[in-house]
């Protein structure tokens, strides 16, 4: 597989049980097989810290901006849509396959949002409540009781959106 950035070979990384694609000496970048990322994507994952430095080269430039074609299927345009309900990660996601591209700095960022997994489900359930409250016309807080199903469809989508169980 190619670097969807800079066109460089991917080179396989193992860290503990997972075995990423990385840009190493070009970009920095790091492709996840679907679902890998969850695995390494907070802090209290010791196995994301080998992935937090891979060496890049600063000749190497990164538009940021530009859409990237998944290194896997080639010819499908990845998603480019938020990682978690914090909304201060952008990551590349193939619709196809389900694998995920990260810029280089990204999975560092992505693991400073939650400390725990805990943080991450009490961080999307505030956020489920918060589009209860101020999209579907939902009661405001303190009056929530029982959660309506439309609340508990909302919840669920955001845990599959999230890769979350």
């Amino acid at each position: 597989m190619n670097c969807p950035v800079c066109g460089r070979a991917l080179e396989p990384m193992t860290v503990g049980d997972l075995t990423v694609d990385v840009c190493r000496g070009g970009c920095g970048g790091i492709w996840f097989d679907r679902l890998e990322l969850a695995k390494v994507d907070n802090e209290e994952e010791a196995a994301g810290e080998a992935l937090l430095d891979i060496e890049r080269s600063p000749a190497v430039p990164v538009d940021l901006e530009a859409r990237r074609r998944c290194p896997k299927c080639r010819d499908i345009v990845m998603m480019r849509h938020f990682y978690g309900p914090t909304r201060q990660v952008e990551v590349d996601e193939c619709a196809q396959c389900g694998g995920v591209w990260l810029d280089a700095g990204e999975l560092a960022a992505a693991r400073r949002q939650y400390k725990t997994e805990a943080e991450r489900r009490q961080a999307a359930h505030e956020f489920a409540l918060n589009v209860f409250r101020t999209q579907l016309g939902g009661p405001p807080p303190g009056r929530l009781g029982d959660p309506p199903p439309h609340l508990i469809t909302v919840d669920r989508l955001l845990r599959f959106v999230l890769h979350r169980p």
